[in-house]
């Protein structure tokens, strides 16, 4: 599918979708625990069903219903089950050590960009505890479980293969290390992976890039869960006050662990008008200048912050991102393509990208890249733009936020689909 966007700046209020990096986690904890988990704030994707039909597909039973779920741990682990990650690398990543930690045999399958992304370093320190690959890439088969030992792993491929792996050793019985072998990037998610352990009684000591666990087996559930609000996914309609709107964002917690809660103070640097109060953001319109950025600690906030560097005056440069050309698609590239399309400057660097604002952009057309983040960039761009913008491939969205749109509208956005 595709929309035109009409511009026109956005104003009101909207609550934050629940938390996909916090549902995956809270999901997965929950099958393995030793009672049924209520999860409240919860939000649906693409994304978020990939797990959900993987640990059914090791025999948890989930109740969705509107923003709420029930599961039920997992009695009789499935065997030989097939692991259906759609295109989730969070949930591959997490998911694959767990299966290694519970199942002698299971099948692994993936589409879209996923069997591209990387996982080698996961497989190979999973290997070394004596699990068996049938190939290097998706699909695969494993055989043989995991056993209690230590680990190395690198901390600046993916944050994500400690969370999964730490995940999976807190299911063995007995101790358990990761010793991080470069320094670790996007710490915050592996931060929110040890909350939500901690959460359902897991005992892990962290510190200098070395992580303890004391593998109990199973994990223990306070039957109640509460995911946050998704800092990430509301960036977008912060950035659409911060260059040419008035928006409140209701349902963000300021005790978050969640990263790109830092971007708050990014836009501020840009010059965004930003309070703060109770678990509600204000944002709107500033004069924007460039500034200088390090994402390596928050590189999913590139595509909506290079958009307000566009409405800018003056360069930006961000620098740290050479991850992003593992995402969904090549970020730096698609964003590069995106603010190029419209009518502005930026150009690639090997780990980032350097925006040339002046001022606005003009409109166009922008490739989706079967990207959800560069999707909702373009469309928040396009509320400033002068001339109408042409996004193609706007069901992408659907992998973190299928109601993206719908809020997009309630906010006085203009969408027409085609």
């Amino acid at each position: 599918m595709d929309a035109y966007i009409t511009p026109s700046p956005l104003s009101g209020r909207t609550a934050a979708a629940g938390s996909k990096s916090d549902i995956h986690r809270l999901l997965i904890c929950s099958a393995f625990a030793d009672k049924k988990t209520e999860i409240d704030g919860f939000f649906c994707s693409e994304d978020i069903l990939a797990t959900v039909r993987c640990i059914r597909a090791l025999g948890a039973s989930v109740d969705i219903s509107d923003r709420r779920c029930v599961v039920t741990p997992i009695v009789n682990f499935a065997k030989n089950p097939l692991f259906d990650c759609g295109e989730s690398g969070t949930t591959l990543r997490f998911m694959l050590p767990v299966a290694c930690a519970v199942c002698d045999n299971a099948d692994f399958s993936g589409n879209g960009r996923l069997p591209e992304r990387p996982i080698k370093e996961l497989t190979e320190a999973l290997s070394s505890g004596g699990v068996c690959f049938s190939s290097t890439k998706l699909p695969f088969s494993t055989k043989g479980r995991l056993k209690p030992g230590k680990y190395l792993l690198p901390g600046n491929v993916s944050s994500q293969y400690i969370s999964g792996l730490l995940t999976a050793l807190c299911l063995l019985e007995g101790e358990s290390e990761i010793l991080l072998t470069t320094p670790l990037e996007s710490a915050a998610y592996v931060d929110m992976t040890l909350s939500a352990l901690s959460l359902f009684g897991a005992e892990i000591k962290a510190e200098n890039g070395e992580y303890t666990v004391c593998g109990k087996g199973r994990f223990s559930s306070s039957e109640k869960a509460v995911a946050d609000g998704d800092w990430s996914n509301a960036l977008f309609f912060m950035v659409a006050g911060a260059v040419g709107g008035d928006i409140e964002i209701g349902g963000l917690s300021l005790s978050s662990v969640q990263g790109d809660k830092a971007a708050i103070e990014l836009l501020k640097q840009f010059g965004a008008n930003v309070e703060i109060k109770n678990d509600t953001v204000h944002i709107k319109h500033g004069n924007l200048s460039g500034c200088d950025i390090d994402i390596s600690q928050i590189p999913d906030t590139l595509p909506a912050l290079a958009v307000a560097a566009a409405f800018a005056n003056g360069k930006s440069r961000f620098y740290g991102g050479k991850r992003l050309r593992l995402k969904e698609s090549d970020r730096i590239a698609s964003v590069c393509a995106l603010i190029n399309s419209l009518g502005g400057k930026a150009e690639e660097t090997e780990d980032g990208l350097t925006v040339y604002g002046n001022g606005g952009l003009k409109g166009g057309t922008v490739s989706g890249e079967n990207d959800h983040r560069i999707v909702m960039a373009a469309a928040v761009a396009a509320t400033g733009c002068k001339e109408k913008v042409l996004i193609k491939g706007i069901q992408a969205v659907n992998k973190s936020y299928p109601t993206f749109f719908s809020d997009f509208k309630k906010l006085g956005g203009i969408a027409d689909v085609i």
